[in-house]
C-alpha cells in the first residue's frame, strides 16, 4: 500500500532543506514498510546537501532512525507488522565477500545502495510524481520509509525512540571506531578531534574502554563542555590554548595511544597522525571533500610505525553491536538520553539543521 506523509527533501545543492508530502511506495518483495518515530539529525545528513557526499538532488534525507513496522512485503517471515526496529543504513546481505569475512560494514550491497534501494529503484515520488533519491538507500527524515529488511534491527519497543533512533548512526559509528576498529586498550591515551555527535560518542566509546586520558579537541567550548559530560578528561580549543598537537605532547609525553578525527577534513587528518606516538593508531571516522587529501611525509614511517587507517561505520556488526549497545545503555553505562539536547517537529527541520550547524546541541532528533 502506497502512503503519503511528510519528508525532508533536498532539491538543490546549498540552498536549505525543505518539508515536502511525498508518496511512500508499499514493500517489494524483501522489504518493510515503517513508521518512523524519531530521527537524528545528522552532519551526514547536511553534508548530502552541499555536495560534500556526492548523492545528486532530489533526494529524501535521513539515515539515524527508529520506527514501528507498518508492512512487510512477500518473502518476508521474521518481521511482523507492530515490530519495533532501528534502521541499519548498510545492509548486510549476509552472502558477499565482506559479510563472509564478518565486516557487514563494508557489504557489497551497501556499497551500492546508496541513492536506491538494493534492486536500483526508488520508492519515493514527489506531489508530481516524480522520482526521489534516498538518503543512503533509507530516506527516513519522514513520516514513513520502505527500506529492505537487511537495514531492520529488530529491538525491545520499550527503549525511547529518541535514544534507539542515534544507535543507527552517531553511537555506532563513535562508539564502534574505539571498539571494533580501533580496539583501544585499558589505560590508553585518546585524542579525539571534533566534539560533535560522532566525536562525543568516540570519547564515551574511549570512556567504556577504561581509557586513562580522553583529549577532546574542538573550536567551540560549547562541544567542548559536552566532551567532559560524555568521558573527556582534557579538552583543548586550539583557538585559545594554541597547537593542539603541541598540547597532545604535553599531555601524553611522546604522542596519544590512539587518535581519532571525527571533521572530515585532510589539515585534522594530519593532526591525528601527528598526535600519536610511535606504534599509535590514527582512525579517520569523519567524512570529507572528495577533493580533500592528506599529505604525509614518508621517511619516518618506517622507524615510527604509525597506523592510519578509516572507520566505516563503526566497523558495525548491526545485528550484533546494536543490542550490545542497547544493553549497555539499560545498564546505564552508555549515554542515550543525554544525547538529545532538543527535539523537532518535521515541520522544524530547518531550523533543527541550523542549530546542528551551530554547535548548539550535542544531537538534535525530530519525532514524529
Amino acid at each position: 500500500m502506497d502512503r503519503s506523509g511528510k519528508a525532508v527533501v533536498c532539491r538543490e545543492l546549498n540552498v536549505p532543506v525543505l518539508v515536502e508530502t511525498v508518496q511512500v511506495a508499499g514493500p517489494k518483495r524483501d522489504e518493510v514498510t515503517l513508521k518512523i518515530k524519531a530521527c537524528g539529525v545528522c552532519h551526514s545528513d547536511f553534508s548530502a546537501t552541499n555536495g560534500t557526499i556526492p548523492i545528486p538532488p532530489p533526494l529524501v534525507l535521513g539515515h539515524e532512525a527508529c520506527g514501528v513496522v507498518e508492512e512487510v512485503g512477500e518473502g518476508v517471515n521474521n518481521i511482523k507488522v507492530g515490530d519495533t526496529a532501528i534502521v541499519s543504513w548498510v545492509p548486510m546481505c549476509g552472502e558477499c565477500k565482506y559479510c563472509a569475512m564478518g565486516r557487514p560494514a563494508l557489504c557489497d550491497v551497501g556499497a551500492r545502495a546508496t541513492i536506491c534501494l538494493p534492486d536500483g529503484t526508488s520508492r519515493l515520488t514527489d506531489s508530481d510524481g516524480n522520482a526521489l533519491n534516498h538518503f543512503a538507500g533509507v530516506s527516513v527524515m519522514a513520516e514513513y520509509a520502505t527500506v529492505h529488511r537487511d537495514n531492520i534491527i529488530l529491538i525491545d519497543p520499550e527503549i525511547p525512540a529518541a535514544a534507539a533512533a542515534l544507535v543507527g548512526c552517531a553511537v555506532m559509528t563513535g562508539v564502534g571506531a574505539v571498539l571494533n576498529t580501533a580496539k583501544v586498550q585499558p589505560g590508553s591515551s585518546v585524542v579525539v578531534i571534533g566534539a560533535g555527535g560522532i566525536g562525543l560518542n568516540v570519547i564515551q566509546g574511549a570512556a567504556l574502554a577504561g581509557a586513562e586520558k580522553v583529549i577532546a579537541i574542538d573550536l567551540e567550548d560549547k562541544k567542548l563542555e559536552f566532551a567532559v559530560e560524555f568521558g573527556a578528561t582534557h579538552r583543548i580549543n586550539p583557538s585559545t590554548d594554541g597547537d593542539a598537537v603541541a598540547k597532545v605532547m604535553e599531555l601524553t609525553g611522546d604522542g596519544a595511544d590512539y587518535a581519532f578525527e571525527c571533521i572530515g577534513l585532510g589539515a585534522t587528518v594530519s593532526q591525528a597522525y601527528a598526535s600519536i606516538r610511535k606504534g599509535g593508531t590514527a582512525v579517520v571516522v569523519g567524512v570529507s571533500n572528495l577533493a580533500d587529501t592528506v599529505t604525509l611525509g614518508t621517511f619516518m614511517m618506517p622507524f615510527q610505525e604509525k597506523v592510519l587507517t578509516g572507520s566505516m561505520y563503526g566497523s558495525a556488526r548491526p545485528r550484533e553491536d546494536f543490542p550490545k549497545l542497547l544493553a549497555l545503555y539499560r545498564a546505564n553505562r552508555l549515554k542515550l538520553d543525554e544525547l538529545v539536547t532538543a527535539t523537532y517537529s518535521i515541520d522544524e527541520a530547518p531550523r533543527a539543521f541550523e542549530d546542528m550547524l551551530s554547535g548548539v546541541n550535542a544531537r538534535g532528533v525530530i519525532l514524529f
